[in-house]
């Protein structure tokens, strides 16, 4: 079979998606502190290590083929790909592997600055298999909310084209449950040292997540009129959500900033997610002015009720997959003529099944998320010390740091033309005042 257009958008649409994890990874490194950053990006490389091979062995056939009950499909039926080989799915099998890669990389911010990296490493296989795949295979892969599918034979068909409750609502709830388990960081809403540390890196990770959720979103496009509207309408929110988080930063607290510019973005292409190819540009427009000024709200709510989200995953991800997932009960677009949202006339029916949906996956991804969190958080302990905690967790994980000024504090460049001897560097770096003052500059800066 030769290749044709649409299998080669396919492809490029998954890798795309698949460079949406390093940028996450980007945009959650710059938000954290100097000495977290690291471990922060690790957690999103680490979980494309890991689903990827969970994908290839049995995620991908836990979400298609045969069902059991309708909540997931067998591990077994294509285990390990072989039954896929010389057939076309496999470019589906790799597209959808993508979204997994995304989704629990998403619940990793929640709990940035105090999370072992061993037990995430254990958290990501099992979430990935116990929550992420009996949720995408009953929303897209025939189960109960997909079509024909009991629930949606009881409530009216579910809309969800890119994940609003398969990737973005059930990280979200995933991610207040962890913070929950997991505890604050000292110093939570005290400590200034909590700040984003590199905001230029936080608006290149928006930025390269910003073009490859056109991928993400458009990847699964059937026709042309389809793909023409998804790309709009991924273009269109995020500007709009954009706008008005800046809007709301500048009347709540006096000054509109690039973290919000950057949260923005994200917040809209959240909100975007599962109504891309079933609203119009001008709804995409308002559901983007939406999403940003309520999602700048939800991330406040963080300090009024003391829980906390450190990466702002609930407030973003969370509250946006529920207004963009709930807002098609209002502006989806009639199909055929009939149906629609409340706005177009299609009565109540649209919002009553995407309610259902919602509180579907929000209790498979809460029970699921606590199950496996408390039993990691109760054997191997799910967070670091208090010690390693304030030196950074990526000293105490990984050995690593960000930064290295060490190179800087002893250069050999002498303005005055003189070379700056290597032994007087050699004896400074063995003093034994070296490490500590050293170790305070790190932490000074972090």
């Amino acid at each position: 079979m030769e290749l044709t257009a649409g299998n080669i958008w396919i492809m490029v649409s998954a890798a795309l998606a698949l460079l949406m994890t390093p940028a996450l990874g980007l945009f959650y490194g710059g938000m954290t502190r100097a000495k977290a950053s690291l471990n922060m990006i690790m957690m999103s490389f680490v979980s494309a290590g890991i689903v990827g091979v969970v994908w290839v062995l049995w995620g991908y056939s836990m979400t298609s083929g045969k069902g059991v009950l309708g909540i997931f499909g067998d591990p077994f039926a294509s285990f390990g790909l072989n039954g896929l080989m010389g057939s076309p799915d496999l470019l589906k099998a790799g597209f959808s592997a993508t979204f997994a890669i995304i989704t629990v990389a998403l619940i990793s911010g929640a709990i940035a600055d105090r999370a072992k990296f061993t037990a995430w490493v254990l958290f990501v296989p099992v979430w990935i298999t116990l929550v992420y795949c009996p949720l995408a295979f009953m929303v897209w892969g025939g189960g109960l909310m997909s079509a024909g599918g009991a629930v949606s034979s009881v409530f009216g068909q579910v809309i969800d084209f890119a994940g609003g409750t398969v990737v973005e609502i059930s990280s979200g709830t995933a991610a207040l449950v962890l913070v929950m388990i997991l505890g604050n960081r000292h110093g939570f809403g005290k400590d200034p040292a909590h700040r984003p540390h590199n905001i230029p890196f936080v608006m290149l990770g928006a930025g390269i997540l910003w073009f490859g959720w056109f991928g993400f979103n458009a990847g699964a496009a059937t026709t042309v009129e389809q793909a023409g509207l998804i790309w709009v309408n991924t273009l269109a929110a995020p500007a709009a959500a954009m706008l008005s988080w800046l809007v709301a930063e500048k009347v709540r607290h006096g000054h509109p900033t690039s973290l919000g510019a950057a949260s923005g973005v994200v917040a809209g292409l959240v909100a975007i997610t599962p109504s891309c190819a079933n609203v119009s540009p001008l709804a995409a427009i308002g559901l983007g002015l939406v999403a940003g000024a309520a999602c700048c709200v939800f991330v406040d709510l963080k300090f009024k009720f003391g829980f906390d989200d450190s990466l702002d995953v609930v407030g973003v991800h969370l509250g946006g997959g529920l207004i963009g997932t709930l807002a098609l009960g209002f502006i989806a677009l009639p199909a055929d003529g009939q149906g629609g949202g409340l706005f177009y006339g299609g009565g109540l029916h649209q919002l009553v099944a995407q309610t259902v949906a919602v509180l579907i996956t929000v209790t498979l991804s809460g029970l699921g998320t606590a199950v496996i969190g408390l039993a990691l958080h109760r054997t191997i302990g799910f967070r670091v010390s208090h010690e390693a905690e304030v030196a950074g967790v990526d000293r105490s994980e990984h050995a690593e740091t960000a930064y290295e000024f060490d190179g800087l504090a002893h250069s050999r460049f002498n303005p005055f033309g003189h070379p700056v001897q290597a032994h007087h560097a050699a004896a400074a770096q063995h003093s034994p005042q070296h490490g500590q003052t050293e170790r305070a500059r790190e932490d000074s800066f972090a």
